[in-house]
């Protein structure tokens, strides 16, 4: 098979529009079996339930090329299990894993020529979707739904490797109390968007969102979970019912673990001990960047510098990562059932 004439190791992370993407529909109480389509255009009402009352969940995984040739994707069953809660809890009927799973594998295979070579540093990002599309006036679920898997080329998220960032508390909350902090709703990101916005103007890479009932423990970021490492081989996972169950993090606690030799705990995490020095690395760990380093913490003016410092990523996250990565592109052994292979 031969690769698309694209300059690899210079893409960005943005969206190029690729040959087939994969479209399901659900009518009459039922979601039909969908099939791979070329248009990329959707044609709705302008009553639709997603544009009216932003009834839509979606998901983000990868596809890779290993040093061997294959492409492979990462625990796709962990996204169809998380894109089902997240329907539900928007009143969306959910897909079936078998679908999920069968749309994943047609949307690789469909788009096999724009998979990044190995050693490239790029991937194909596969973005599916799932938003009610009838026309709804009233405050209601939508009827009908329309599911949609597309995939791009990406390049890697730091481009000269992951350099430590500055991220500020933010003012705002990410999500209220027994709301849907806990599943990946758009509606979850929409909100996020004038906060970095205004850290970004502010000089800041990221926002770190704390618990909206108390506003004392740490939660996520806008588009990322965090993990803590004291130093001292213990890996420290914030706990908390509105934080997203990231993919990327709970395989970073496995391997950490298991590949590591590290301490695994997951609990409650004060900003009142992450400003006073209880960790020595702290990372956001998701699909795109896998962990990003933060350098240092700002609330309001208060700042506080993790050990590992400002230059480079410190030497746990760096191995968790360089772990992680290895498993996904095939030179490190992987756990039974992380990867799947895709015929093409």
């Amino acid at each position: 098979m031969e690769k698309k004439n694209l300059d690899w190791s210079n893409l960005t992370f943005s969206y190029v529009k690729t040959d087939k993407r994969f479209v399901a529909n659900y009518t009459n109480g039922a979601w039909d079996e969908g099939k791979l389509v070329d248009d990329d255009m959707i044609v709705m009402s302008e009553d639709a339930g997603v544009l009216q009352y932003a009834q839509t969940v979606f998901e983000g995984l990868k596809a890779y090329e290993t040093k061997d040739g294959r492409i492979v994707t990462f625990r796709p069953d962990l996204n169809a299990d998380r894109l089902h809660d997240s329907a539900v809890r928007l009143e969306i009927p959910p897909i079936s894993k078998e679908l999920f799973l069968k749309s994943v594998r047609q949307t690789v295979a469909g788009n096999a020529a724009w998979v990044p070579p190995y050693g490239t540093g790029a991937t194909l990002y596969l973005r599916p979707y799932i938003f009610g599309i009838n026309p709804v006036i009233g405050v209601k679920p939508a009827d009908d739904y329309q599911y949609r898997i597309f995939a791009t080329p990406v390049g890697p998220y730091f481009k000269g490797g992951a350099k430590p960032i500055v991220v500020k508390v933010s003012d705002f909350d990410r999500a209220a109390p027994h709301g849907t902090g806990n599943i990946k709703a758009g509606l979850n990101y929409a909100m996020s968007l004038h906060a970095i916005v205004t850290a970004h103007k502010e000089g800041f890479s990221e926002n770190i969102y704390l618990d909206p009932a108390t506003r004392t423990k740490i939660e996520e970021t806008g588009g990322a979970n965090i993990i803590f490492t004291d130093g001292k081989g213990k890996l420290v996972v914030p706990k908390s019912n509105s934080i997203l169950p990231s993919i990327t993090r709970r395989s970073l606690v496995y391997v950490a673990e298991h590949y590591c030799g590290m301490t695994i705990e997951e609990r409650e995490v004060t900003l009142a001990e992450v400003m006073g020095g209880e960790f020595t690395e702290c990372g956001l760990c998701g699909t795109a960047a896998v962990i990003s380093p933060i350098g240092k913490i700002n609330d309001h003016g208060r700042e506080f510098a993790f050990a590992s410092g400002m230059t480079d990523m410190g030497p746990v996250m760096t191995k968790l990562r360089e772990t992680l990565t290895g498993i996904q592109m095939g030179t490190v052994e992987a756990p039974e059932g992380w990867i799947v292979e895709i015929d093409v």
